[in-house]
């Protein structure tokens, strides 16, 4: 009987201690998660339906053709920019496997024809029952590379097209905060007189 309760004290302090754990490890990662946001606004576009993050210290710029654009005010290629194309169909997957898409996008959209482009990635995944594809590629023109991710969805009528990137020399670096700004991007329903 005795060994029983040493070793039952034994598991309730063990339990203790890892529950310990646990509770500074979820407080770092929330905290953590709640500082990494801290470096980001949010843009909500009530009128087209979508919300995206960027990092604090780039500017919106207007560039024709595009619905919004957020740029680094030093270093040009890092950018954030959302466009929408009217379309009949109702769900991504219309218009193809992920692949095919961003394959489709990159080569006729994305990146002008002189630059020599490749996909890296291309998954889907679902938001509030929507389906969202999202890929990352890389674009080579003579004097520069760069590197970017895009997620597409479609939502109100509209195709959604937000792309981000930046020079491949600096990837490492921006990794992170591109791929913040791509997971941010949420569509919502637009409803008369919003």
């Amino acid at each position: 009987m005795l060994s029983f309760s040493r070793s039952g004290r034994r598991q309730v302090l063990a339990a203790g201690t890892i529950a310990s754990w646990a509770s500074l490890i979820s407080q770092h990662s929330v905290s953590f998660a709640a500082e990494n946001k801290k470096n980001f606004q949010l843009v909500t576009d009530k009128k087209d339906g979508y919300e995206f993050v960027y990092p604090f210290g780039w500017q919106e710029v207007s560039i024709e053709g595009q619905d919004k654009v957020f740029k680094d005010v030093i270093e040009p290629l890092e950018t954030a920019s959302v466009t929408l194309f009217p379309t009949v169909k109702q769900d991504i997957k219309e218009f193809g496997t992920p692949q095919e898409v961003a394959e489709t996008l990159i080569r006729k959209v994305l990146a002008p024809p002189t630059q020599k482009t490749k996909l890296i990635e291309a998954s889907e995944h679902e938001i509030d029952g929507k389906t969202y594809y999202t890929f990352e590629f890389v674009a080579k023109a003579p004097n520069f590379t760069r590197h970017a991710l895009s997620t597409i969805s479609v939502n109100n009528g509209k195709f959604y097209t937000l792309t981000t990137g930046a020079n491949e020399r600096r990837w490492g670096k921006m990794k992170e905060k591109l791929h913040t700004i791509v997971d941010s991007f949420k569509l919502f329903k637009v409803y008369e007189g919003n």
